[in-house]
């Protein structure tokens, strides 16, 4: 009997291959708020997956008004980036979140970008209604990771699993491996397709290093075996 009913999954460097646009869009954000990028790309790598206007608060040392200047240059830069072409799925992502849903599994994917970005980037790789559900931080209350809140979202507006040990979690970033250890998730998977090696995913608390997300489906049913 499946019980691994509910799967949360990560989109740019997880599910997505951006080529770095991130970095790009937030050094075009700096850059229009007259403000030096280089400096700032440490903590941005560092921080890869959190929501960016937490980050930009950081960066600008909690000024709010700047902080939100700073997101909105970041997202219409990022968005106008992706309208380039310069988005690809990763190899295989679609057809496992499809061998997911198969298995009789709900699908939801994650994003630290804004509604907007994440729609963008739904329309460019053509997953409008791939997914089951599509969650940004706004959608579960404006904390996006390392908090839970997203995690939790899913379970809420799904009600796929009745206890969140039955939740899988996978990302590539230490943020999405906090967020799914603090929402309680049984099954929490770093992939190394993007921002965060083995060491670190393992060190936030990844259950499972995967190469790729291609691996999950066999490694979700291998956890459920158990």
């Amino acid at each position: 009997m499946r019980h691994r009913n509910l799967v949360v999954l990560d989109m740019a460097g997880t599910t997505v291959s951006d080529g770095g646009l991130v970095e790009s869009a937030f050094a075009a954000a700096a850059r229009r708020l007259g403000a030096d990028p280089e400096p700032m790309l440490p903590h941005v790598r560092a921080t890869m997956g959190e929501s960016k206007i937490s980050v930009f608060r950081h960066l600008f040392g909690g000024d709010e008004t700047l902080a939100r200047r700073a997101t909105a240059a970041f997202e219409a830069a990022y968005g106008e980036l992706v309208t380039t072409g310069a988005v690809a799925p990763v190899p295989g992502a679609a057809d496992t979140i499809r061998a997911l849903q198969e298995q009789g599994r709900t699908v939801a994917l994650t994003t630290g970008f804004a509604r907007v970005t994440q729609d963008a980037l739904l329309d460019a790789l053509g997953w409008r209604g791939l997914p089951d559900l599509t969650l940004c931080p706004a959608d579960a209350g404006g904390r996006g990771r390392p908090y839970p809140d997203m995690v939790l979202a899913a379970l809420l507006r799904t009600g796929a699993v009745d206890d969140v040990r039955h939740i899988t979690v996978a990302g590539d970033t230490a943020y999405d491996m906090l967020s799914g250890v603090r929402a309680g998730a049984g099954l929490v998977a770093g992939v190394l397709t993007g921002a965060h090696d083995r060491e670190r995913l393992a060190a936030h608390g990844a259950t499972h290093i995967l190469g790729s997300v291609t691996e999950l489906p066999d490694a979700v049913d291998e956890a459920e075996a158990r």
